[in-house]
């Protein structure tokens, strides 16, 4: 061991555990090369800023592929292994233009790095499929001016339009042999439910599929992947038609569509097997999952063995494995592979783990409200409680590890996560429920989960706190504005403050989502948009309120924001702000460490007071 290693190690063990989680080297599911299945990408903080990898499987070599002030993750690698796409944006503000390099690049090197679609201004991503030729790709965009594009662009040749709308879309996958596109569309206006298309390379339509139905009856479909096989034309999606996420193979060419007969409860999505003759299940129910393998010829279902927890990502090799990202509140995520081996273990300190997550139940306004609860071991309530609200919406909390709840944890905090009206994994209607009345029904279902929080012994009511990010940051501020009295004090980062505001300044697929949300523009209900801003309710505002904003944020923007707080200021309320060189969070180890810290101070002084 060397004296530099020592120290590392020793400055490691001096610090307390929810740093370490922080700074333990985690690594994603590595993406791999569909005709060069030994080259693989994948996302790591190895260097304490998240960036992009390359890793060769047969040597063993490890390369970092970007380098960037604050990190970079959104990367393809191409069918063929040859090259790497990144997604190369202005420090956070996902406004941009992909550029490429060679697998086989010079590490640390940004020089060998080149346009990837040269002729193609800076946008917003909106998906993208590399063809198996080495040369041809579908980029999908979106800007405030032109909606959305879909262009096929081929190397030594201008790139071409073969779609465009003002609503939003997307690419959602080029088929085995390059001849059919996939595209996610919502032509109709409804973004919470996309409908399909398959173009050819000109442009021209091959088939359509639309499950929105109209009227009140809105179904969405997704895009899961071509079948991996040349000239076959069947297509893997996801469809709502029995109430939840449920997969189905669609041939394009002929229309047929195979349902298949899967009885799971939860929401069910799939991927191919390599050679097409079987699908891998992955299976969400209750904020947990699981995985299994469905012969598509015999119909046998096969579950695929995985610890209790959380899957965030599977894959299928070649030669039948699958490999797997997991996690589990009390253990720190690992990528593992059906062999039972580790398949890709970062080297480094390792990071401690936390406690065990429980399920709670509670009837709330709208149904049963899932809630997982997460206690200092030993400890007996009253406890101050932190509610840690997720973002998205459409998106929940599971059994999986999470270093920020961790940190309240090990802080002496219980944490309370809950999976609201508007939450996946609970069925359509309970994610649909949140229109219109936009935060107040998500706020609906927080109050309850409270009220069962003091009276079960766990909360103490005079110590809690309402936190979250993003859409939980937006829900933390209004929160604390319609349930004054509710809340001890609040903690929202990168928030949704000025609702108005927010919509003229974001990027436009969420201007669309918010118009779904919302049922039209603030000019065309004005009354919804004010009825769900936070603004309309700061003066209410009783409790002590730290704000944590990315200057270059499209999704929740800085202007938004400051309207907010001048408020805040005007009338003398107590608040902090800190604002960060970043967009919609950091991907950066030190700032992620730094904005924790604040958090945990901000608490801890104004708790006590």
């Amino acid at each position: 061991m060397t004296e530099s290693n020592g120290t590392i190690e020793q400055q490691y063990a001096a610090m307390p555990d929810w740093e370490k989680r922080f700074r333990a080297p985690r690594v994603s599911l590595p993406d791999w090369a569909e005709d060069a299945p030994h080259r693989s990408l994948f996302v790591s903080n190895a260097t304490g800023t998240y960036e992009l990898y390359a890793w060769d499987r047969e040597t063993g070599k490890q390369r970092q592929v970007t380098n960037r002030a604050n990190g970079t993750t959104d990367g393809v690698l191409s069918p063929d292994g040859e090259w790497i796409w990144w997604f190369d944006d202005k420090d956070g503000d996902e406004f941009g233009i992909w550029r490429r390099q060679r697998f086989a690049g010079t590490e640390g090197s940004l020089e060998v790095d080149e346009p990837a679609a040269p002729g193609l201004e800076p946008s917003y991503p909106g998906g993208l499929a590399l063809g198996r030729d080495g040369r041809t790709a579908v980029v999908g965009r979106s800007t405030d001016e032109d909606g959305s594009t879909i262009h096929v662009a081929r190397q030594g040749e201008a790139p071409v339009e073969i779609y465009r709308h003002r609503e939003s879309a997307g690419v959602g996958d080029l088929s085995h042999d390059g001849s059919l596109i996939a595209v996610e569309h919502t032509e109709h206006g409804d973004a919470m439910h996309s409908a399909l298309r398959v173009l050819r390379p000109d442009g021209s339509t091959v088939a359509e599929l639309d499950d929105t139905k109209g009227g009140t009856v809105e179904l969405g479909l997704e895009v899961l992947g071509f079948a991996p096989v040349d000239g076959d034309t069947r297509l893997l999606i996801g469809h709502q038609r029995r109430g939840r996420w449920e997969p189905l193979v669609w041939d394009v060419a002929t229309g047929e569509e195979t349902d298949l007969p899967l009885d799971f409860p939860g929401d069910v999505a799939a991927e191919w097997y390599p050679d097409g003759s079987a699908l891998l299940i992955a299976h969400s129910f209750e904020a947990r999952s699981d995985l299994w393998r469905y012969d598509l010829a015999s119909g046998e279902l096969v579950r695929v063995p995985t610890p209790a927890g959380t899957v965030s990502g599977a894959t299928a090799r070649p030669d039948g494995t699958v490999e797997y990202l997991w996690s589990s509140a009390a253990e720190p995520s690992v990528v593992r592979s059906t062999t039972g081996e580790i398949v890709l273990d970062p080297p480094g300190l390792k990071s401690p783990g936390s406690v065990p997550v429980e399920d709670v139940w509670v009837e709330g306004p709208g149904g049963r409200i899932h809630a997982l609860v997460q206690k200092p071991a030993g400890t007996t309530g009253p406890l101050p409680t932190v509610f840690d609200i997720h973002g998205g919406p459409t998106w929940h909390d599971s059994d999986s590890f999470a270093a920020g709840p961790a940190a309240w944890v090990d802080h002496g905090y219980a944490v309370v996560r809950v999976n609201y009206r508007g939450s996946t994994g609970y069925g359509r209607e309970w994610t649909d429920a949140l229109r219109h009345r936009v935060g107040l029904i998500e706020l609906e279902d927080i109050a309850a989960v409270r009220e069962w929080a003091i009276t079960s012994g766990l909360a103490d009511p005079s110590r809690l706190i309402l936190t979250g990010g993003s859409w939980g940051g937006y829900l933390t501020l209004l929160g604390l504005g319609t349930q004054p009295d509710a809340w001890t004090l609040g903690i929202a980062a990168v928030p949704v403050a000025d609702y108005v505001t927010a919509y003229h300044d974001e990027m436009e697929a969420l201007k669309s989502m918010d118009r779904t949300l919302l049922g039209g523009t603030p000019e065309e209900v004005p009354q919804r948009f004010e009825a769900s801003s936070p603004l309309t309710y700061v003066d209410a505002v009783k409790a002590p309120v730290y704000i944590s904003a990315g200057v270059n944020d499209p999704r929740c923007p800085i202007r938004q924001v400051e309207n907010y707080v001048d408020r805040l200021t005007a009338r003398e309320a107590i608040h902090e702000v800190y604002r960060y060189d970043a967009g919609h969070g950091s991907l950066v180890v030190d700032e992620r460490i730094k904005q924790v810290r604040l958090e945990l101070d901000f608490a801890e002084r104004h708790l006590s007071d």
